[in-house]
């Protein structure tokens, strides 16, 4: 088979350890490519490092929700500049985050969508983080996509990352233009909604991912996460839809590239 995971954190200190061995299983049990992403200046400069070292590494770059209070004023000007290096397939982790800092939401708006813009002007998809704000993602991609005529008809302009919501949810963000991301909690046995949502979505409109280090899936939960566990979202996709894993493996790895122009 070959994996494509989507979103994970390579660059996370949990890896600090084993960061090449870590590379080295996911390569081992057929990941043959993954992207990483940043929250922070910080984290920019890292992921692209980390793609430097690696040809089966892609970067993204980006200030994460959780990341804005802490943004200085010169961050646009270096997000922009490391956004143009040939391993940033898109701008990312960027959203909206509702459940951690309900007090910063003025900040994470503006700057959701002024990352939007950069990544219209640079012909970059989008990475989004949405925790506990899916009418104000939803509403926010709707009026860029109805004003911002920069993205070529018809070609993808991001993904819904760690995708929670309803199938009208879905939807709609495939009407924009947007992809979905599944990862470790579709395979959580209290997660009663997956099966019913991955069965009424199209393959063809589905990408898998790790999160990693984070949200391990069934039966690793509780542990670090890495990107060669992605096989068990790949699983549980193909058990909830009645397919071959390796069907999935294939789809969802050709989605992404088709989402990130490889």
């Amino acid at each position: 088979m070959t994996l494509f995971d989507s979103h994970c954190h390579l660059t996370a200190e949990q890896f600090d350890a084993d960061r090449d061995a870590v590379i080295q299983r996911a390569l081992d049990a057929g990941v043959t490519r993954m992207l990483t992403l940043a929250t922070d200046v910080a984290s920019s400069r890292a992921v692209i490092e980390l793609a430097e070292r690696y040809a089966c590494i892609y970067a993204a770059v980006g200030i994460h929700p959780e990341s804005v209070g802490q943004a200085e004023t010169g961050d646009w000007g270096l997000i922009r500049e490391l956004a143009q290096h040939p391993k940033v397939i898109a701008i990312g982790e960027i959203g909206l985050d509702y459940y951690w800092d309900k007090t910063t939401t003025a900040l994470q708006q503006h700057f959701f969508e002024k990352q939007l813009e950069l990544a219209a002007e640079l012909n970059l998809p989008v990475a989004i983080h949405d925790r506990d704000a899916h009418d104000k993602i939803i509403g926010t991609l709707r009026n860029f996509a109805i004003r911002d005529t920069r993205y070529a008809i018809g070609e993808p302009r991001g993904v819904l990352h760690a995708f929670s919501g309803s199938v009208e949810m879905a939807r709609t963000a495939f009407d924009l233009g947007f992809f979905v991301s599944f990862g470790g909690p579709v395979t959580f046995k209290n997660n009663k909604r997956a099966p019913e949502i991955l069965r009424a979505l199209p393959l063809e409109k589905i990408l898998i991912e790790t999160d990693s280090p984070y949200l391990a899936p069934h039966p690793l939960r509780g542990k670090r996460n890495e990107p060669a566990h992605v096989n068990l979202i790949a699983q549980r996709i193909a058990e909830c839809k009645g397919l071959p894993i390796e069907q999935v493996a294939m789809q969802t790895a050709q989605n992404a590239k088709e989402l990130f122009r490889l």
